[in-house]
């Protein structure tokens, strides 16, 4: 039986850069960052408590930088979260959207995966 998502692979063009935005910025821990053959590392963050981690890949030739879009993270507070994205330099191109089921923002990282930082209501 399938009980949760254990790891997604993150199309990166850098793991250094990525890794230092993915900790740096939006607060990930680094679970590790480990030779993994010739010329390649395997990079995994996650979100600090969280369940599931995410890779930060090059290696895939199917998986080119950028290519992910949607990417969902959930936040119990939106606003300190934005505000301190905000703060190190995360352009949040159309701010703070309401919709029924909750508010979230858009971004990219810097490889222009898009990200959703959402806050669900609680009553969604």
């Amino acid at each position: 039986m399938i009980s949760h998502i254990q790891l997604l692979s993150l199309p990166v063009a850098d793991q250094d850069r990525a890794r230092d935005f993915y900790v740096n910025v939006l607060g990930f821990d680094l679970v590790r960052d480990n030779p993994m053959g010739p010329d390649q590392r395997w990079v995994e963050v996650g979100p600090k408590g969280g369940q599931s981690t995410i890779t930060l890949v090059t290696w895939f030739p199917t998986m080119p930088p950028g290519s992910v879009k949607g990417l969902v993270l959930e936040t119990g507070d939106l606003d300190t979260d934005v505000a301190e994205l905000t703060a190190r330099g995360v352009h949040i191109p159309d701010g703070i959207q309401q919709q029924p089921w909750g508010r979230f923002v858009t971004f990219d990282d810097p490889d222009g995966n898009g990200i959703v930082l959402q806050a669900t209501a609680p009553d969604a």
